[in-house]
């Protein structure tokens, strides 16, 4: 398989180039343009539809993915993300798994597994609406940020805290545990929530743009014409 990512860092778009029989799958909704000789076959995330519904309810995502398949000949497919930023390709290999933002998914190889029933997907450790899903077995993996990517490589001991909001992927042979920003007064004072304390070794992604946060500026331009409005 062979892919390119246009357009970095601010307007990534994933272009990839399949041989004949050779597949991909992508988040509903992610697809920008397709060759005539590309089938798609649309499925659920999960076996059942209450676990379909769980998932769109816990984690905000779509109820499908679409699988992309050359027919006969090669074919190009392409993918963007909803936010502005940044497209990554992660290798997964039976050694060396991620736990990533499900919100981050964009794309992946066969062969890579989406683990919807993991605990940090499934009982929403990570809170504040953020869910994470566990990625194993053997391909590449593709993930959109808001805003860069920037990588942290962590040695065996090292920790780094990080803002949940800023937290894109993480190596499943981190340790981490997930806890409160200081005490109540910085928590409600310094704007900050949860945070997740990462130890390595292994490496960790983080966006440099905080989506909670470019919504509450958003809000204080459009707010005040929005309630003007109304009376």
């Amino acid at each position: 398989m062979d892919f390119e990512i246009k357009y970095k860092p601010s307007y990534s778009m994933l272009v990839i180039k399949l041989d004949p029989d050779e597949s991909v799958t992508a988040e509903a909704g992610a697809l920008t343009y397709m060759e005539p000789n590309i089938e798609v076959k649309t499925r659920k995330r999960e076996k059942s539809l209450l676990g379909s519904l769980g998932l769109a309810i816990l984690g905000r995502q779509s109820f499908f993915v679409n699988d992309y398949k050359a027919q006969n000949t090669n074919g190009e497919v392409a993918f963007v993300s909803a936010p502005v930023g940044d497209i990554e390709i992660l290798e997964v290999k039976p050694n060396q798994g991620y736990i990533i933002q499900s919100a981050s998914y964009i794309a992946s190889t066969q062969n890579i597994d989406l683990d919807m029933k993991w605990q940090g997907f499934t009982k929403g450790l990570f809170g504040q609406g953020l869910f994470m899903i566990k990625v194993k077995g053997q391909g590449k993996l593709f993930i959109n940020t808001f805003g860069a990517i920037d990588k942290h490589t962590l040695d065996e001991g090292k920790t780094l805290i990080v803002d949940n909001f800023h937290l894109v992927a993480f190596s499943d042979t981190c340790d981490y545990k997930v806890r409160k920003f200081g005490g109540l007064k910085s928590t409600i004072l310094g704007g900050e929530g949860l945070v997740t304390e990462i130890k390595g070794p292994g490496d960790i992604y983080i966006q440099t743009k905080n989506l909670r946060e470019f919504v509450e500026w958003l809000w204080t331009l459009l707010g005040p014409r929005v309630r003007s409005r109304s009376r």
